[in-house]
């Protein structure tokens, strides 16, 4: 590479918003140019990035771009979740005119960019041993439910990407037991995601309102008619206006306590657990309460070897776009 920093291209793909942002491939990742696009409002990731170069100039070319997208890479096409969009990765450069692109899952972008965060980007929940040298999780509920891994080969962390929230919600006591058959007559199959999500939270409050759990408020119902669902249930549940959202938010941190544990044994994460997503930053105060720890420690014989893992809450909410263009410059690099 020569001694001018190369400029690259990252993206970070929601269900709900797009971030994206030109950066320098300097030691500090210097960000040059960013924007954020309503993800729905547009047909396709080609679409929202041509509209961003548009409104910009560039210093030099663009020699790499990653993007981190929801859903599974298979066979090199990716079918974006909440949005049903079909990404064809070898067709991007051409579409792009940028030389090298790379597609990750949208919590592998994450997890790569972990390591570009300081400390006051995380909130601790439990500090556990404060042993980092060995595999960490991810688990990020916004729109919907994502989840990573980084495997700890002794020297450095590498991230790997999962589809953990499509696996089948688990209820662990009699409340979630009829919380799984009210979704199941709606959704026959009834993954995490469902439930442990911003459509998770909906779903809650549904559950409890019509199965006489709860009584809507006549507020709740008007605002949610154009506002997002699960702000407003989260909301009159923090100022304590309305029990039946304080309900909801309560059942959401148990079943987000259980599957961070869920998460943290099956990735064997000593090195830590860490909260992503839109959501969890939004809750801190809750999720400080002794409710999620509970249940992310309630697991039997297992629940010493839970106590000594760090969890934290990634407060920074351009994790994952850090961790595209990180990802851009280590496929630039291996070019040269």
């Amino acid at each position: 590479m020569s001694c001018t920093p190369p400029l690259i291209l990252a993206g970070d793909l929601g269900g709900t918003n797009f971030r994206v942002a030109v950066f320098r491939g300097d030691p500090e990742m210097t960000k040059v140019h960013s924007a954020k696009f309503h993800s729905t409002d547009h047909g396709s990731v080609e679409e929202m990035v041509h509209l961003f170069l548009s409104g910009i100039t560039l210093e030099a070319p663009l020699l790499a771009a990653s993007f981190g997208v929801p859903g599974p890479n298979v066979h090199g096409v990716v079918k974006a979740s909440n949005l049903g969009w079909e990404i064809n990765i070898k067709a991007l450069p051409e579409k792009l005119g940028i030389p090298h692109v790379s597609v990750l899952n949208d919590l592998e972008a994450t997890a790569y960019g972990l390591s570009a965060l300081g400390e006051n980007d995380f909130a601790v929940l439990q500090s556990g041993s404060g042993f980092c040298m060995g595999n960490q999780c991810v688990i990020a509920p916004g729109t919907g439910l994502g989840e990573a891994g980084l495997f700890w080969d002794g020297t450095r962390h590498t991230p790997w990407a999962c589809e953990g929230g499509h696996a089948d919600f688990a209820p662990t006591d009699e409340l979630q037991h009829e919380l799984l058959k009210y979704l199941r007559a709606e959704y026959g199959s009834v993954s995490f995601e469902r439930v442990v999500s911003g459509m998770g939270i909906k779903n809650i409050y549904r559950f409890l309102r019509d199965t006489g759990r709860g009584v809507e408020s006549a507020e709740v119902a008007r605002e949610m008619l154009t506002d997002d669902a699960a702000a407003v249930i989260d909301r009159h549940a923090a100022d304590s206006s309305c029990d039946l959202c304080r309900a909801t938010m309560d059942l959401f941190v148990q079943t987000l306590g259980a599957e961070c544990s869920n998460m943290a044994l099956k990735t064997m994460a000593i090195g830590g657990v860490f909260l992503g997503g839109g959501i969890p930053p939004k809750i801190i105060e809750l999720l400080r309460r002794p409710l999620f720890l509970d249940n992310f420690l309630e697991k039997g014989r297992l629940r010493p070897l839970l106590e000594t893992l760090p969890v934290k809450v990634v407060l920074n909410d351009e994790t994952a776009l850090l961790g595209a263009a990180k990802n851009a410059l280590r496929i630039l690099e291996k070019t040269v």
